[in-house]
């Protein structure tokens, strides 16, 4: 996969950022994530590849743009044959509430290299690269948690596990809790916190908990760009998703899927920060049309991670004045 690519999908993330982050704390969350969905569809348009969207906003019959399956790219003869993941706005609630840590996220792979994930949830956790390996989904929390902090020789009461807020967590926030963790937990945004977990200096030791399948895969590709460790097992929600999940090649419901399984080969993954993060600074705008904005770009194939801040002048962008 051209190296240079990845420069070319950092402009995708960036568009779909500038254009989303004009609703941050407006309440809006449609009106937020449609900006950034128009966005980045744009801009896949001057990409020069033969690209196939896998993970995206849902079936063609759910989603005017970006649907699984829609062909992105401006195709040529040479133009390579690429699978792209992608959440242009990972955190619509954060964007409308003005939270932390709200993306633009893409992540791409050769072609059949990442899991077709059902939009369904999964089971997850991460940890970065000193506990690669040493994690298990299989197990309990409090195993886990153990074998995390002996990995990185940190005391329980020094670890922080981070999970998302929700009902369906009570059982593994007590437990955790038990074990003398510590616990961040997140309204939303859960590819930014797998990201975290293997961050240096987010201060995430290991993330937990059931989030969305699709954001599984984006994270698993981080994961393989940063020498993390992933796994993750579906949890459907009914009998409906299951059947989808078998149209997409899903042939064993309970399988657990290894970072390997979910990305595999040479990936990239590109993320622009749409609101401040433990990541990325948000989207900043100076006025007289003027912006700035914060992106990371990785590679797995060379382990390389450049963090880009980008100065826009967005009278020389149409889309990006109103």
């Amino acid at each position: 996969m051209d190296r240079n690519l990845a420069l070319e999908f950092v402009r995708v993330t960036e568009a779909a950022a500038l254009a989303s982050a004009r609703w941050m704390g407006r309440g809006d969350e449609k009106s937020a994530d449609a900006a950034a969905v128009d966005a980045m569809r744009k801009a896949f348009d001057v990409v020069r590849m033969n690209g196939t969207v896998v993970i995206g906003e849902g079936e063609r019959d759910e989603a005017p743009m970006l649907y699984i399956g829609e062909k992105v790219g401006q195709v040529s003869e040479d133009a390579p044959f690429l699978d792209i993941a992608l959440d242009p706005l990972e955190g619509t609630t954060i964007c409308a509430t003005g939270g932390a840590g709200a993306l633009s996220v893409i992540a791409v792979a050769e072609h059949g290299k990442f899991l077709h994930a059902p939009d369904t949830y999964m089971d997850k956790i991460a940890c970065g690269p000193e506990a690669r390996g040493k994690i298990d989904i299989d197990k309990s929390a409090t195993e886990n948690i153990h074998a995390v902090a002996a990995a990185l020789r940190k005391p329980l009461n020094e670890l922080t596990v981070v999970i998302l807020n929700r009902p369906r967590h009570a059982d593994l926030i007590a437990e955790t809790r038990r074990t003398g963790a510590r616990i961040q937990l997140i309204d939303d945004g859960d590819v930014s916190a797998s990201v975290a977990a293997a961050w240096p200096d987010s201060g995430i030791d290991l993330l937990m908990g059931i989030g969305g399948a699709p954001e599984g895969v984006i994270s698993a590709a981080a994961m393989q760009c940063l020498g993390g460790d992933f796994q993750g097992r579906l949890k459907f929600r009914n009998e409906e998703e299951k059947m989808r999940a078998r149209k997409m090649g899903v042939l064993d419901p309970d399988k657990k899927y290894t970072v390997n399984e979910l990305a595999h080969g040479p990936v990239m993954f590109i993320a622009t920060g749409i609101t401040d993060g433990a990541l990325l600074k948000g989207v900043r705008f100076h006025g007289d049309g003027k912006a700035k904005t914060h992106s990371l770009v990785m590679r797995s194939a060379t382990g390389t991670i450049r963090a880009i801040e980008a100065f826009h002048d967005l009278n020389r962008k149409p889309d990006h004045k109103n």
